[in-house]
């Protein structure tokens, strides 16, 4: 639905304050998600509402909250439905004084609502922080005497007259809203203090649960942890709490990533060349201000209790860089080169996208930087995005020390809500107001910022951009959109740009800037590729040349990362009684074995078991882990090197815990190891000058993935990778161990030759239809494991999608099996469609939800999909 107000809107409501005038358009942000029309109430004026604003509904025998659409002149009070007749009921009352959302912000609603063919009500409700949707409030009156307090649900009963008074109070700025319903548990959260193993006798099981909880959920309210494991948490929660393996505290002060800011506190950031290279000699002086307690809300002031401290200007927690203000670090030749025509398209507010291409310690963040600097000094707000919350903490350490008279605002998933939401009223009460530079992952996106001038999107290849659960969308069409819209610079950063992105700029569609030199010198590290012995043993992880190289750098005093794309001790557990492998009961996929937490584990549903455990088929109790993943290496390379020699690894698991993945990378960044092992985490962004080696233990994972993005992720992985090694002033050295060195793709990462992968790459997708040659989407099928005739359903949809897609003129390639057939109790199958625009195969998807109707059949659309598993 457009979002919109009737022509000269704002003047009509001045002349005449009748709200017969006028009914509402209102958006549910709550199941059904629909989009409901709605009276003005008679006993407050039309003023009293706009566009934007959060309101109080009746639907059905209850209230509802919704978002105000638009406002149109009034029609009859009765309409016309498929059962007849019926009467339009009066909205019951606003929850802003002003509009919470901009007509801008409900436009993006809009958009994305047409882009997922789904509706305006499903987008805010996901859009929303959760505190903003809820019913559980109260409105306190200020009249003569004591203030009047009241919930949405009181204010219901009222008759009209009193209403009416206590509207002139809401007129007069003489009432505000406050949430209702606080459960004082949810003032407070717990969350790990210790890593596993945890010292928890065996028949503890109450208190294993809920160690074990809290590791896969992270920090909760006391609240939902009752909800979730009964009447007995409380006492297993005191008792844990008194052993020190759980912490609780204020919901506001929740430190999710402890002092993050810091945690790279002795080296300068990657990419900048510093006046004087004159370092503190302890990390005590490095230390951030005592101001700085947490990224998770204290940082920026955010209590929940206003915006008043949200704000704040940013100390810098790294070296102080000599040079006078306004310029922390001054730029290279190349890196100068690139930033004269971006400032060009900054001064002219001119809505473009260009792309920075430039290899890994070319000094990316610099640019950003740069251009961040001279868009605030222009009073428009900057928008600097990383794909994962350790690089967005990188990037906010970076900002810290560069910019530290800039205001900032830190945002992503994993604060809690109470931050979110200060952050998210925060900045719409801001308007356009003083500039703001919010650095976050994705999310961050959809916070209302006004008077953008600049978006940046750091490794903008990474497929963590995209959200492919629940409301899903891809960033870099996000920001696209919202660089449109404000005339804003949009720039995409990368060592290795996403196909799509680098053949647009080929094709003359976007611009592209070039950085070839590592700033400060250096150059990129030799790369070797090894061939893994077939049926190698387990106590040869790593090859004799591998081990070689490793010796040989702990012995020089160096460091060296070894990447393992796979996290717990082993993947799969063998019975050796009935020649079966353990296997999750929901997914019917093989459970890993994670030997610190003593269990096996399901890395899909999340579904866990101890260990050790009976065999299900055979109740035998004789297991062999079989493959290895971090836990296992990390332990291999503990008995392998000399002793002494410190190890870390850094991963999901080791970093569940609160402040700990902040912890791993100071300790490597102070040289308190010698190896740093790891996934993907560990493969961009990060800046370790000692580096001397870095190590792919099994190259060929996600290669034969059935993917058409598998060849390009494995490059992008490794070649991100390998930019870990040799950033000082040392050589650096990566191995790649792999058991098909024939495959095309080692050649081009060994010579760091992305355009010859490009080129490479493209035939095979222009050779099979794949983007960017085409326009792709997944249409996604599942139904429950007991539904009897699911599997007639899922044929008599293919049978309609395949007819259909004729008649539109796309490619229907299925129903088939999903690689992954059985997750979570569904079975699941997908359509992949083919076509020349993204409209058909919105129809056709239109086609598959009516088709479905009321039958077993869930079905998801996901255009441009980035994970086909």
């Amino acid at each position: 639905m457009a979002v919109r107000l009737p022509c000269n809107f704002h003047e009509r409501v001045c002349m005449s304050p009748s709200p017969s005038l006028f009914r509402a358009t209102v958006a549910l942000v709550s199941p059904p998600f629909a989009s409901l029309t709605y009276l003005l109430p008679e006993y407050l004026p039309a003023e009293a509402f706009a566009a934007g604003q959060r309101v109080i509904i009746p639907l059905g025998k209850g209230l509802r909250m919704g978002v105000l659409l638009e406002l149109l002149p009034a029609g009859p009070v009765m309409e016309s439905g498929p059962g007849g007749g019926f009467v339009l009921r009066p909205l019951l009352w606003p929850l802003e004084k002003h509009p919470l959302l901009t007509e801008r912000y409900l436009a993006l609603a809009t958009q994305l609502a047409l882009r997922q063919t789904s509706t305006v009500g499903q987008i805010l409700g996901s859009l929303l922080p959760a505190g903003m949707r809820t019913t559980q409030t109260r409105i306190r009156f200020f009249g003569e005497g004591k203030p009047r307090e009241l919930k949405v649900k009181g204010l219901a009963e009222l008759p009209e007259d009193e209403l009416a008074r206590l509207g002139v109070l809401w007129q007069e700025g003489r009432a505000e809203v406050c949430r209702s319903g606080h459960n004082p548990l949810d003032a407070e959260v717990c969350l790990l203090a210790a890593d596993p193993p945890w010292p928890v006798r065996p028949a503890a099981k109450a208190q294993t649960a809920l160690l074990e909880y809290l590791f896969e959920h992270g920090t909760v309210s006391r609240r939902k942890l009752g909800e979730a494991l009964g009447k007995g948490a409380a006492q297993t929660l005191a008792t844990l709490a008194g052993r020190g393996l759980v912490r609780i505290q204020p919901a506001d002060d929740v430190c999710l990533y402890d002092d993050a800011a810091s945690f790279l506190a002795p080296i300068a950031p990657s990419g900048f060349v510093l006046e004087s290279e004159q370092a503190p000699s302890s990390s005590k002086d490095t230390n951030t201000s005592p101001q700085i307690k947490s990224l998770g809300g204290r940082e920026e002031g955010v209590r929940g209790r206003g915006e008043g401290n949200l704000f704040q200007k940013v100390p810098s927690p790294l070296p102080r860089l000599s040079s006078s203000p306004p310029s922390a670090f001054t730029l290279t030749a190349e890196q100068q080169a690139a930033v004269g025509p971006l400032l060009e398209v900054l001064e002219r507010r001119a809505a473009e996208t260009h792309l920075l291409f430039g290899i890994t310690g070319s000094g990316k963040t610099a640019v950003y930087l740069e251009l961040a600097r001279r868009t605030l000094e222009a009073g428009r707000s900057v928008l600097l995005l990383a794909p994962e919350v350790a690089l967005a903490l990188k990037l906010r350490a970076d900002v810290a020390a560069a910019l530290p008279q800039a205001r900032v605002v830190l945002f992503h998933g994993y604060q809690s809500p109470s931050t979110k939401e200060a952050t998210f009223r925060a900045l719409a009460s801001l308007g356009g107001g003083e500039p703001r530079l919010v650095v976050g992952t994705r999310s961050a996106l959809m916070l209302p910022l006004e008077n953008i001038g600049l978006i940046v999107l750091d490794e903008e290849h990474d497929a963590s951009f995209k959200q492919d659960e629940g409301f899903i969308y891809q960033a870099k069409e996000v920001a696209w959109y919202r660089a449109g819209v404000e005339g804003a610079l949009l720039l995409l950063g990368s060592a290795t740009p996403d196909v799509k992105s680098y053949h647009a700029a080929v094709q003359g569609k976007i611009p592209l800037h070039l950085l070839t030199c590592r700033a400060g010198g250096g150059t990129l590290p030799e790369v070797r590729i090894v061939q893994l012995p077939k049926g190698r043993a387990m106590d040869h992880l790593l090859a004799e040349e591998s081990m070689t190289a490793l010796h040989e750098v702990v012995e020089r005093g160096e460091q060296a990362v070894i990447l393992l794309n796979r996290r717990g001790y082993a993947p799969l557990m063998y019975c050796l009684s009935c020649n079966g492998t353990a296997k999750c009961p929901h997914c019917d996929i093989g459970l890993a074995y994670h030997k610190g937490r003593e269990r096996l584990l399901c890395h899909y549903c999340g579904y866990s078991v101890p260990y050790p455990s009976p065999c299900a088929s055979c109740n035998g109790m004789d297991f062999l882990p079989m493959g290895e993943g971090t836990e296992r290496l990390e332990e291999h390379l503990a008995s392998a090197l000399p002793p002494g020699t410190g190890i870390l690894r850094l991963d999901r698991d080791s970093t569940r815990r609160p402040g700990r993945m902040e912890e791993i990378l100071r300790a490597f960044a102070r040289k308190e190891a010698s190896v740093l092992v790891g996934t993907q985490m560990l493969s961009k962004g990060h800046h370790f000058p000692d580096v001397t080696l870095a190590v792919a233990v099994d190259a060929d994972l996600g290669l034969n993935l059935p993917d058409y993005r598998a060849a390009e992720r494995t490059f992008q992985l490794l070649l991100q990778s390998a930019g870990r090694s040799g950033r000082g002033e040392k050589g650096g050295c990566v191995i790649i161990q792999t058991r098909d060195p024939s495959h095309y793709c080692w050649e081009f990462v060994k010579n760091a030759d992305y355009e010859g992968f490009f080129t490479r790459e493209l035939a095979l997708r222009e050779k099979r239809r794949y983007p960017p040659f085409v326009r792709l989407a997944l249409i996604r099928i599942s139904y429950p494991m007991d539904a009897q005739t699911g599997a007639d359903e899922v044929a008599a949809l293919g049978t309609l999608l395949r007819a259909k897609g004729r008649e539109l003129g796309v490619t229907v390639l299925g129903p088939a099996p999903a690689p992954l057939p059985f997750l979570k109790g569904l079975r699941r199958f997908h359509c992949l469609v083919k076509g020349t625009d993204w409209q058909p195969l919105r129809a056709l998807y239109a086609e598959a939800r009516k088709s479905a109707g009321k039958g077993h059949l869930r079905i998801r659309l996901d255009l441009d999909p980035v994970n086909m598993l």
